[in-house]
C-alpha cells in the first residue's frame, strides 16, 4: 500500500522550499504602484477601501510594524498566504486522491507563473487564495464529517476571503450548489452547521458593510464601474480573446489547457462517481472562471481576476492527468517551470532582448527610489519646503512617492482628471490651500492642467531612467518620467465627472 504521508511530507517540503525562496526573491525588486498604494492603505487603517476590501492593508501594516518598512515586509503578507494556500491543496489532494497526486499537486502550483506572481506581488490574490483554497479543505472535511469545527472553520475562512477581495462571494453559492446535487451531503443542508458557518463569515465581513454603507456605498459602484455596470449592455468578443490570452500567459498554455480539460472532464461526467471530492472541487472553481468568461463579453477583465478558480483546477488536472497522461504531464511542469523562471530572472536580471515597451517589470517598478531622490532634492528647492507637499496624478504615482522619497512623507493624488481614488478620504483641499508642491506625471504636457489648480506652474523637469542590460556597456533608456515645481495650490483635488454624467461612481 502506497505511504501517503511520505509523499504528502516531500509534497509539503518542496512548498516549503519554493516558500523560502520567495521570502529571499521577495526584497530583491522595487514595490509596483499597486503594492505601494496598499502599504498606503496600511498607514491610514480603516474597515473599509474605495477599490477593494481593507485586509491586505492590515496585514501589512502588521508585517511593516515588525519588520520595518521594507519590499520584504510589505510583500511577506502575500508570500505567506500562497504557502498556505499551496499546503491545504496538497492536503486536498492527498487526502481525497493520493500521495503521489499531493506531490503532482504540489509541483503544479509551484510552477505556474499566476501563483509565484501572487505569492509575490503585495496584492489582495494572495491572502484570497489562502482563504479560498482553506474554505475548499475545511468546506469538504465538513461535508465529510459533519462537526462544528469544520463548518466554522468553513465560515472563518470565507469571511477572511470577503475581507480580502469581494470576489470571494462566489465561493459560497459554489459550495452550495455541490450540495445540493450531491446526494452523500444534500441531508448535511438540513442541520444548522452550514448556516452557521455562513453566519460567521458574514459577520466578520459586516464591518467593511458599514463602512461602505456610511460612505456611500462607494466601494461596491467602483467595483460594479470596472465590472461594466457603467457601460451600456451590449455583446461582442472585443476581450474574450484577451481573457483566454491572458490565461494562457499566467498560467502557461499546457496547464491553462488542462484545467480546462479537467472542467469538462466533469461536466461530462467523466470521473469516478465513487469520488465526491471531484464535483466539489468542480463547483468551487468553475463558477469563478465561467462567471468572469461570461463577463469578458461585455466588458475588460484583467488577467488575475479568476485566479482562485484554477486552486481547485490545478489539483483536479493532478489527480486525471498526473499519471493517465505522464508524458504530457512533464511537458506541462517542464513548460511551466521554464516560463516562472526566465520571468523572475527577467526582472532582476533583464536577459531577453526585449523593447522597455514590452517589458513591464522594467517600465512599471524600475526607477522609483531615483524618481524620489528627485523629487526630495527639488522640494528642498522650493521657497518653504516645509510647505511643499508631493503629489502624483494617479494613486499609482504618489503612492510611489510616498515610499521611495527619503523619510516616506505623505503624498497627494490630484484626482480631477482620472477617477475617485482612497486619496479622497484622505485629503481635502482645505488641508493643502495656498500651499507649493512637486508632481510626478508620464507626460511632458501637464502644465496647462495644473495651473487649473495652482497659481502658478514651472516647465517640467525631465528625468532619464535607465536599466543596465546584461552583455553591454551602455544603459538603455527605458522611459523617462517629468517633474513639475507648482505653486499656490487653489483647490480641485477631486474627480469630477462630465456634466450630466451618469458614472455610476458619482457621489449622490
Amino acid at each position: 500500500m502506497e505511504d501517503n504521508s511520505k509523499y504528502t511530507r516531500l509534497a509539503l517540503a518542496w512548498i516549503l522550499g519554493w516558500t523560502i525562496f520567495r521570502l529571499v526573491y521577495s526584497a530583491a525588486f522595487l514595490l509596483s504602484p499597486d503594492e505601494t498604494n496598499y502599504w498606503q492603505w496600511g498607514r491610514h487603517l480603516a474597515w473599509g477601501y474605495h477599490d477593494q476590501a481593507p485586509l491586505l492593508g492590515w496585514a501589512i501594516r502588521l508585517s511593516t510594524e515588525i519588520f520595518g518598512v521594507n519590499e520584504f515586509a510589505v510583500r511577506l503578507p502575500s508570500v505567506l498566504s500562497m504557502g498556505v494556500a499551496s499546503a491545504y491543496l496538497v492536503l486536498l489532494a492527498g487526502r481525497y486522491f493520493s500521495g503521489r497526486v499531493a506531490v503532482a499537486a504540489a509541483l503544479l502550483t509551484q510552477g505556474v507563473l499566476e501563483f509565484n506572481v501572487g505569492g509575490l506581488l503585495a496584492t489582495c490574490d494572495g491572502l484570497q487564495a489562502m482563504a479560498w483554497a482553506g474554505a475548499t479543505w475545511h468546506g469538504a472535511r465538513a461535508c465529510e464529517d459533519h462537526e462544528w469545527k469544520q463548518w466554522l472553520s468553513t465560515g472563518f475562512w470565507f469571511g477572511f476571503g470577503l475581507l480580502s477581495k469581494f470576489t470571494m462571494v462566489i465561493f459560497g453559492p459554489g459550495l452550495l450548489i455541490y450540495m445540493i446535487f450531491s446526494k452523500e451531503h444534500r441531508g448535511r443542508l438540513a442541520s444548522i452547521k452550514p448556516y452557521a458557518g455562513v453566519v460567521f463569515g458574514l459577520l466578520m465581513f459586516a464591518p467593511v458593510l458599514y463602512w461602505n454603507a456610511a460612505h456611500g456605498w462607494n466601494s461596491a459602484r467602483h467595483v460594479a464601474y470596472i465590472g461594466g455596470a457603467g457601460e451600456s449592455f451590449t455583446l461582442h468578443f472585443k476581450y474574450f480573446g484577451d481573457l483566454m490570452g491572458s490565461q494562457a500567459a499566467l498560467l502557461s498554455p499546457l496547464v491553462f489547457i488542462l484545467a480546462l480539460w479537467a472542467w469538462i472532464r466533469v461536466i461530462k461526467r467523466d470521473y469516478n462517481r465513487r469520488k465526491w471530492i471531484i464535483p466539489l472541487l468542480f463547483w468551487t472553481s468553475f463558477p469563478m472562471f465561467a462567471g468572469f468568461t461570461l463577463l469578458s463579453f461585455h466588458t475588460r477583465i484583467y488577467g488575475n481576476w479568476p485566479g482562485a478558480a484554477y486552486l481547485g483546477a490545478c489539483v483536479l488536472a493532478a489527480a486525471f492527468f498526473s499519471n493517465a497522461k505522464p508524458r504530457l504531464w512533464k511537458w506541462t511542469l517542464g513548460i511551466s517551470y521554464a516560463f516562472t523562471i526566465l520571468v523572475l530572472v527577467q526582472v532582476v536580471f533583464p536577459i531577453l532582448p526585449l523593447s522597455p515597451d514590452l517589458d513591464r517589470p522594467a517600465t512599471e517598478l524600475g526607477g522609483w527610489d531615483e524618481i524620489g531622490e528627485k523629487a526630495a532634492a527639488m522640494q528642498a528647492e522650493m521657497p518653504d519646503p516645509d510647505n511643499t507637499f508631493l503629489f502624483g496624478f494617479r494613486y499609482q504615482e504618489a503612492s510611489e512617492l510616498a515610499f521611495y522619497v527619503p523619510g516616506r512623507p505623505e503624498t497627494v493624488s490630484i484626482n480631477k482628471w482620472k477617477r475617485p481614488n482612497v486619496y479622497d478620504y484622505w485629503w481635502k483641499d482645505e488641508d493643502l490651500m495656498g500651499m507649493d508642491a512637486i508632481g510626478v506625471s508620464r507626460h511632458d504636457n501637464e502644465v496647462k492642467k495644473l495651473r487649473k489648480v495652482f497659481e502658478s506652474v514651472s516647465a517640467p523637469v525631465p528625468l532619464e531612467l535607465y536599466r543596465k542590460k546584461p552583455f553591454k556597456a551602455e544603459p538603455e533608456l527605458v522611459r523617462t518620467v517629468y517633474l513639475y515645481k507648482a505653486y499656490g495650490f487653489k483647490g480641485g483635488l477631486r474627480w469630477e465627472p462630465p456634466k450630466g454624467s451618469k458614472d455610476i461612481r458619482k457621489s449622490s
